[in-house]
């Protein structure tokens, strides 16, 4: 499918962080990408930024869609050696901690981690974690706590979408919503 449109990337660095509404209605969408793809037993392991493209589709703007499934793993999968040991997949701005000591864990969950990164960067247009190095990201990922997004930016923050940004960026995966249809209805209650 040819599409024209914007990467999230791109977007929030011409426009900077976006408004809570939309940053709603874009993460909701991913959702549903993401539940269709993980009812299939698929697992995208690279939810990213310039992964999602917003484009404009029978006269609506803001419709999403989800890019470069190149890292997709099937759950049912038995073969594990088909990703090699030690070997980390993903981007390291956006990758679950679980990944990060054992690539082979992949899950729904580590999804939902990575979409907990979009919404941190759409509300304030930085990364959860910013180093100098991706082995440094990877080290913050695995021990330190996000600062919530209300703290990095001077705009209010809605605390509803705040939360559920910040639960799907639990480090343990037991701990994050328990799929992207869930994330979706928690998100669907925010204000």
């Amino acid at each position: 499918e040819h599409l024209r449109g914007v990467t999230l990337e791109d977007l929030v660095r011409i426009s900077g962080p976006l408004p809570a509404t939309r940053v709603l209605g874009i993460l909701d969408q991913v959702c549903g990408s993401l539940r269709e793809a993980h009812a299939r037993g698929l697992i995208h392991r690279d939810i990213k930024p310039t992964n999602i493209m917003l484009c404009e589709h029978g006269g609506l703007s803001d419709v999403v869609k989800v890019l470069d499934f190149g890292l997709v793993k099937d759950i049912q999968q038995d073969a594990p050696n088909l990703t090699q040991a030690n070997a980390l997949v993903g981007t390291p701005f956006y990758l679950a901690p679980e990944l990060i000591t054992d690539a082979t864990v992949f899950s729904p969950a580590s999804d939902l981690y990575a979409l907990g990164g979009v919404g941190y960067y759409l509300l304030t247009g930085r990364n959860v974690f910013e180093g100098e190095s991706a082995l440094e990201i990877c080290a913050m990922h695995l021990h330190d706590e996000p600062v919530p997004p209300s703290q990095r930016i001077s705009r209010e923050i809605p605390s509803d979408l705040e939360a559920v940004v910040m639960a799907c960026l639990a480090k343990q995966p037991g701990d994050r919503p328990q799929s992207a249809e869930k994330t979706s209805e928690i998100l669907s209650r925010c204000q």
